[in-house]
C-alpha cells in the first residue's frame, strides 16, 4: 500500500487535542505512520510537502512535522509534468499546495492522498478531478482495516 500525507495530516498531532474529531484524525494519522515504520505500508512524500512544511511559522511544529516526515521512504521531486497537471488542479479550484501534492501523488501511483482538510476531499470528489482516491484518514483507515 503506497500513502501520501498532506500538511494537514502531519500537523494533526500537533493541534489542539481537546475536540474529539481533531484527537481522531490524529490516532488514525499515529496508526498509519505505525504501519509505515513496521514497513507494511510505503510512504510517498515529496519536495513540495517539504517547502510547504517548512514554511509553517511555527518553529516547534515545524521541527516535529520535519521529524515526522523523515520517516518517508520515497521523496518525490517536482517535475514539468506535475506542475503542468497541478495548473489544471488549481483551475478547478483547488489552491496551489493542494494542486501540487494531487498532481505528485497522482503521478507516483500512490493507492491515496491523506487529507484532514475536507474542502480538499469535496472539491476532488465533486469534480471527479482524478480517479485518485483522496480521503480523511479516519474513514479510509476504517475502510482499509475492515477489508483486511
Amino acid at each position: 500500500m503506497k500513502v501520501y500525507l498532506d500538511a494537514c495530516c502531519l500537523n494533526r498531532p500537533f493541534d489542539d487535542q481537546s475536540q474529539p474529531r481533531v484527537r481522531l484524525e490524529t490516532e488514525a494519522i499515529l496508526l498509519i505512520l505505525e504501519k509505515i515504520h513496521r514497513r507494511e505500508w510505503q510512504w510517498v512524500a515529496s519536495d513540495a510537502l517539504f517547502f510547504e512544511v517548512n514554511q509553517n511559522p511555527d518553529a516547534e511544529n515545524r521541527q516535529r512535522v520535519r521529524a515526522l516526515l523523515s520517516g518517508a521512504g520515497d521523496v518525490v521531486g517536482i517535475n514539468y509534468g506535475a506542475l503542468s497537471r497541478a495548473g489544471q488542479f488549481e483551475q478547478s479550484g483547488l489552491d496551489a499546495y493542494d494542486a501540487l501534492h494531487l498532481a505528485i501523488a497522482e503521478s507516483s501511483a500512490v493507492d491515496v492522498l491523506l487529507t484532514t482538510d475536507d474542502r480538499f476531499v469535496k472539491l476532488v470528489q465533486r469534480e471527479s478531478l482524478t480517479t485518485l482516491l483522496v480521503a480523511n484518514p479516519v474513514r479510509w483507515l476504517e475502510e482499509v482495516l475492515f477489508d483486511e
